[in-house]
């Protein structure tokens, strides 16, 4: 099994680039299903979850070409399957998105219970709840979730929780649908806009793009087009908060700051400083003068629950008492145990984090428990003393693409082995 290992300390100088949103391909690759033709989508970071959803496209009969490093052709010559198998969708719970492409085209889907990160239930309840309103039935058997429908119509569909997934496959659902779907309490953030940018490039008819209120008109026929993938807000964070810590002279490449706002809104709270220029970011802070804060995950705009675990390190480094409260998954804290064992000083009371700094971060031999929880930890061990060990890293490289040689290039004594 390969692990990352640090020599931390060092500072950084130069320029990272963003890749494409991991979380933005994944159901506009999906969405691939909807309709026959050829499809060519740009800006795809190379991970292993864009594999698994383009193995699971194969399997229901799609040809993938990659074209480029980030690129791929889409060919969509019919469905000739509607199972996604368990093999794949418990690699990757993303997968589950592909239920509302294949209600859209051919009225029916079997889709195994998802797997994914350990981090919290995340049921699935919400997008089987806007199937049925859309007219679906659905049924549950021997681990698969079948839906089918002779005809799917428009209807008001009311989220309990502003759910990424939910909304995304209930959105994908509805585009072909009679009449017209309202999404209520829809999921704002920068995916849900990028898919609702797709399908309305292939013909469909979807308003309030941006809001917690989505229309989506259905329409008869939609046909393929050409994408770019939105650059990841998540990687751009992690690389913020690389610059600060490790007293960084970087510039990062591809950072939309709008996608951006409740998380730089906390740390100019904290004292950092952002210079834009177009998408080129740099960043001023000092350590030493910055603030401790209360920071609360919230869905988009609010402070993304993706980065709670990276600011974690931030804060051990920051002087005074922090707190910070993760209101969307009720298992995301494992980083912490790790963190600990490598000096921080975290102390945890059901869902809320007290973190008292600064820190002297102390190389350790560390395991990543999920994606975020690993970038965690490598961002600590950039910092730490002595040697970092992170194992497990099959969880970091779901979400960040060739990680260690991009730090390597801006000057992190860091490898994988």
């Amino acid at each position: 099994m390969n692990k990352i290992v640090i020599n931390g300390s060092g500072k950084l100088n130069g320029t990272l680039s963003v890749n494409g949103a991991k979380n933005s391909a994944l159901p506009i690759l999906a969405a691939t299903l909807i309709a026959e033709g050829e499809y060519s989508i740009d800006n795809i970071p190379d991970l292993k979850d864009i594999r698994t959803m383009i193995k699971l496209l194969e399997t229901f009969g799609l040809k993938a070409e990659k074209t480029d490093d980030h690129s791929y052709k889409i060919t969509n010559s019919g469905v000739k399957d509607i199972e996604a198998p368990y093999e794949l969708v418990k690699e990757m719970r993303a997968s589950f998105v592909v239920m509302g492409s294949l209600l859209a085209h051919v009225k029916k889907a079997r889709v195994s219970l998802p797997g994914g990160c350990a981090i919290g239930t995340r049921p699935i309840d919400f997008h089987l709840q806007g199937f049925e309103k859309l007219g679906a039935k659905i049924v549950l058997d021997h681990g698969f979730v079948t839906a089918e429908a002779v005809e799917l119509v428009g209807a008001r569909v009311k989220l309990p929780f502003p759910s990424v997934g939910a909304t995304q496959n209930i959105l994908m659902a509805a585009v072909k649908a009679k009449g017209e779907t309202t999404i209520l309490n829809a999921a704002r953030e920068p995916e849900i806009d990028d898919l609702s940018s797709f399908l309305n490039k292939m013909g469909a008819n979807i308003s309030g793009i941006g809001t917690d209120e989505l229309k989506i008109q259905g329409v008869e026929k939609l046909i393929p087009c050409k994408h770019s993938i939105i650059p990841d807000r998540i990687e751009a964070g992690t690389f913020i908060i690389a610059s600060i810590i490790n007293d960084g002279d970087l510039e990062i490449q591809g950072v939309i700051k709008e996608h951006l706002k409740g998380f730089i809104k906390k740390l100019e709270k904290m004292g950092v400083e952002f210079e834009f220029n177009n998408d080129r970011l740099k960043i001023k802070a000092d350590l030493e003068k910055l603030k401790p804060v209360k920071i609360s995950t919230e869905p988009y705009p609010g402070f993304p629950t993706d980065l709670q675990a990276q600011t974690m390190v931030l804060l051990s480094l920051t002087n005074g008492k922090s707190e910070l409260k993760e209101t969307i998954f009720e298992n995301r804290f494992m980083h912490v145990l790790e963190l600990n064992r490598m000096g921080a000083k975290i102390k945890l009371e059901g869902n809320k984090a007290s973190i008292n700094g600064p820190v002297d971060f102390i190389g350790a031999e560390v395991s990543a428990t999920d994606l975020r929880a690993g970038a965690a930890l490598v961002l600590a061990g950039l910092v730490a003393d002595n040697t970092t060990i992170v194992n497990e890293i099959q969880h970091i490289e779901r979400g960040y693409e060739d990680l260690v040689e991009r730090l390597q290039s801006v000057g992190a004594k860091i490898s994988k082995q």
